[in-house]
């Protein structure tokens, strides 16, 4: 039933990175409790597809009544964690802030997800990941020495910068709290997450081994070993023989050693860089993977999100699942003793809230019901 197992969370419904964090703490088996908005729908169409929302039930309130509020209230005087990812000053308008919350349960654990953070001159303005990233150096780093930064999906920002660091300050505080007695608020912004990311590059450019601009650099593209190259069929290679024995497998099964330029030398990086491109570009992505499979040359085909669900390591591995006919990732990481499991799949918002609020011992539910207060999806 995965380690959370026995964790109550209530979740504010949001988007991107707060429900990544619910997801997460789902998969490893804690019971989560969305607060969707009566008459809400999926942005990704039809319910079963929004695989952020899988693993928990939906409970549909309205916010703007105040016999919802309290129902809220109530939640948290028997949950754990309250995640929200609402503007600055939004849930305290709602009177959910944290401190009506922890007025009601001095234990709780209230997770905050923004972008710009609760405090800021940017605090209460609209964002999204792309900016995020911009600001924090992020995305500057990111794309060729000739061209404008590229962007890498919401990846960086929303998820790994944001949703992991939600996850990871929860937990952290709840573990403090079984020492304490005493809940706190997790302050998450996507601009600390990200530059977070970044300490090691930070220390490289403070010890003048980061050069302060894209593609020029050992692990941005810069070294001709560590890139993207085409090959015959229009598919890509990624080389990454970053130690001189790994480098000098990928030398020996291009069939290139003979002639390959000294790397030690930055001047030589232009001539190897011709060399390894043109002699990729002489086969097809398959025929490569082929020649370096079971090799330590570090070098890996680059698959589509689809290609990827039917690579063999990731098969083996059960890396990707099946639920309901929707492919999806598994639950991670992995546990020994108290694996995590896919749970429910994607609920329909308001899909269980007579079950739910009867399950976490809330009263009169058919009242609220009646008042107009919680509705329940049909």
């Amino acid at each position: 039933m995965g380690p959370l197992q026995g964790l109550r969370i209530v979740e504010l419904a949001g988007i991107g990175p707060g429900p990544f964090t619910a997801m997460l703490l789902a998969d490893l088996g804690a019971d989560v409790l969305r607060i969707d908005r009566p008459g809400a729908v999926s942005a990704f169409g039809p319910a079963e597809f929004d695989l952020l929302a899988r693993g928990r039930r939906s409970v549909a309130v309205d916010l703007k009544h105040p016999d919802g509020v309290a129902t809220v209230l109530a939640l948290t005087e028997r949950a754990d964690v309250l995640l929200e990812g609402f503007r600055p000053g939004v849930a305290e308008r709602l009177g959910l802030g944290p401190d009506a919350c922890l007025a009601r349960n001095e234990r709780l654990v209230y997770g905050r997800m923004t972008g710009w953070g609760q405090d800021g001159p940017l605090a209460c303005t609209a964002g999204h990941d792309l900016g995020y990233i911009a600001v924090t150096g992020a995305l500057a780093a990111v794309g060729r020495a000739d061209g404008p930064p590229q962007v890498p999906v919401n990846l960086v920002g929303d998820f790994g910068g944001g949703a992991m660091y939600l996850a990871v300050g929860v937990l952290a505080a709840l573990l403090e709290s079984r020492v304490s007695g005493r809940g706190q608020v997790v302050d998450a912004a996507i601009v600390d997450g990200t530059a977070h990311l970044s300490t090691m590059l930070h220390g490289m450019l403070a010890a003048g081994r980061w050069e302060d601009r894209r593609g020029v650099n050992l692990l941005d593209g810069g070294a001709p070993w560590y890139d993207v190259y085409e090959t015959a069929d229009g598919g890509h290679l990624a080389v990454a023989a970053l130690e001189p024995q790994f480098y000098a497998q990928l030398l020996d099964r291009l069939g290139i050693a003979a002639e390959a330029p000294d790397r030690d030398d930055p001047a030589n990086w232009p001539a190897l860089r011709t060399l390894l491109a043109g002699t990729i570009r002489r086969r097809t992505r398959a025929e490569w993977t082929a020649v370096f499979e079971g090799s330590d040359a570090c070098v890996a085909p680059v698959l589509t999100w689809a290609e990827a669900h039917e690579h063999p390591h990731l098969r083996a591995r059960g890396t990707y699942v099946v639920q309901d006919g929707v492919p999806q990732p598994a639950p991670a990481p992995r546990f020994s003793r108290t694996p995590g499991a896919l749970g429910r799949p994607p609920a329909q918002p308001g899909g269980h809230t007579r079950e739910a609020l009867t399950d976490w011992g809330v009263p009169d539910v058919d009242a609220l019901l009646a008042s107009g207060a919680v509705s329940e999806a049909r």
